[in-house]
């Protein structure tokens, strides 16, 4: 086996804080630290136990003296039994910006090399640790900030998702196989796959395909956060709601219509899941260029959203007037809505209990300004936007990347399919099964692509 480099990086943010954290990967990684590191042991690290962890000091040597850099902790992890596979060496300094610079040089001085984004975890895939959409669970749960977001990308992390992908393509592969089998007796003329098996075959990895790129846009959602735009007209009481839902005064609140000329975006977490709310301009007729094009803008966001919260205010609109608006809205967008009647507490039970029954379960009834109703809003946003819930263990695609393979297998399947029903020649079949082998072999990195490895471990953070 070629020798690698050895490589170093910090694994802790920079800046400051009470501890920093250095990795070093490669078969020189026990030797380097060695040299710079000293403790009551006499014992080699080479020859410690893997997974222990031992008390010294990083010293730097020179001709004419020896300096200690820091108290550090040594973490020692031997291959194959580590992250990477390869001899690993994990060291806990203080998180001085000099310390850890310098201990990086010493093992630049030493051949080490400093290492590139993601790339502990590529070594750990190219080494066997685990398969690439598992590689790529790993930034997913860095990045994540929801418990639905965390998750997801645990389940994709522990291997149920990959187990899918890889026994559907084994599926293809067996249908190949015979596909093959018929080429290789093509003279003979024998027909050893049954096309009315395969066409059935087909459709049922065509139907749990489907499923999988179908889970994608609630994947996508939870992962980055579910967009939810509130719209309406000027002082119907948007802003105000926005800083009550977040409990903040993150928008500013004006008895001037108008007041809202741009999108404010920020995240709210309701039961582990994460939504982008989206304050927009109040929608009314306008000269004024800017006020224009924010409510431009809040079109662009109402189409983008997966839900609607439409707010009126109760104290200057009569239950037709809001009828009428719900209707001028439906014209323009395909979006689900609900309305969201405001300022309620003016009203009395009876007018309460008026509003209700016009518009039944698309109604939510607030007082932005008292907090009131503001459990129940959150409860039936839940429900408009995960309307089939959120089973936890659920196998949800979350990964631009594997929709796009998961579409381009569907695409193979349907040519596949085809072909079959026009009776075209076998070599065309196969060549069409074989397409879609190769793009679910994408997903869990079954083929060997260096650009596809380089541009997904690009974006892991240093020192991953």
């Amino acid at each position: 086996m070629m020798k690698k480099d050895t490589i170093v990086a910090l694994s802790t943010a920079w800046g400051t804080g009470a501890i920093a954290l250095i990795r070093v990967s490669g078969d020189e990684a026990l030797e380097m630290t060695q040299h710079i590191f000293e403790s009551r042991k006499a014992t080699p690290l080479a020859q410690l136990n893997s997974h222990t962890l031992h008390f010294g000091h990083i010293v730097e040597t020179t001709a004419e003296n020896k300096t200690i850099i820091d108290e550090v902790l040594v973490a020692i992890f031997k291959k194959p039994h580590s992250f990477t596979k390869e001899n690993m060496v994990e060291i806990s300094c203080h998180a001085s910006p000099y310390i850890i610079q310098t201990i990086l040089q010493l093992y630049s001085k030493m051949g080490a090399r400093y290492a590139k984004a993601g790339e502990f975890t590529q070594r750990a895939y190219l080494n066997g640790r685990f398969d690439l959409a598992q590689a790529e669970a790993i930034a997913d749960l860095i990045a994540a900030d929801s418990e639905a977001a965390h998750r997801l990308a645990i389940n994709q992390l522990r291997g149920g998702y990959s187990t899918t992908i890889k026994t559907m393509r084994n599926d293809f592969i067996q249908l190949a196989a015979l596909l093959e089998l018929e080429l290789d007796f093509s003279e003979e003329d024998v027909e050893f796959a049954d096309r009315t098996e395969l066409q059935k075959q087909i459709n049922t990895l065509e139907i749990t395909i489907k499923q999988l790129a179908e889970s994608f846009r609630t994947g996508n959602a939870l992962k980055n956060g579910i967009p939810i735009a509130i719209v309406g007209k000027p002082n119907a009481g948007k802003s105000t709601l926005l800083n009550a839902l977040l409990n903040e005064e993150k928008a500013i609140v004006s008895d001037i219509p108008g007041t809202t000329r741009d999108t404010i975006e920020d995240i709210l977490i309701v039961e582990g899941i994460k939504f982008r709310l989206i304050d927009t301009a109040g929608l009314r007729p306008t000269n004024d260029t800017i006020e224009a094009l924010g409510i431009e803008r809040a079109k662009q966001k109402m189409n983008q959203a997966a839900l609607i919260l439409y707010v009126i205010d109760t104290t200057t609109h009569t239950i037709t007037e809001a009828k009428e608006e719900i209707q001028n809205l439906q014209k323009e967008l395909k979006n689900e809505y609900l309305l969201v009647a405001n300022k309620t507490e003016t009203l009395n039970n009876e007018n309460l209990e008026a509003w209700q029954n016009a518009f039944e379960n698309s109604l939510v009834l607030i007082s932005a300004i008292e907090k009131k109703g503001l459990e129940n809003l959150q409860n039936k946003m839940l429900e408009m936007t995960l309307k089939d819930g959120f089973d936890k263990d659920k196998t949800i695609v979350t990964n631009i990347r594997h929709y796009e393979s998961l579409l381009q297998t569907l695409e193979a399947l349907e040519k596949a399919k085809n072909n079959i029903a026009k009776q075209v020649s076998t070599e065309l079949i196969a060549s069409d099964i074989r397409t879609a082998i190769y793009h679910l072999g994408a997903i869990v990195g079954e083929i060997n692509n260096e650009d596809l490895l380089d541009f997904i471990f690009s974006k892991f953070c240093i020192g991953k």
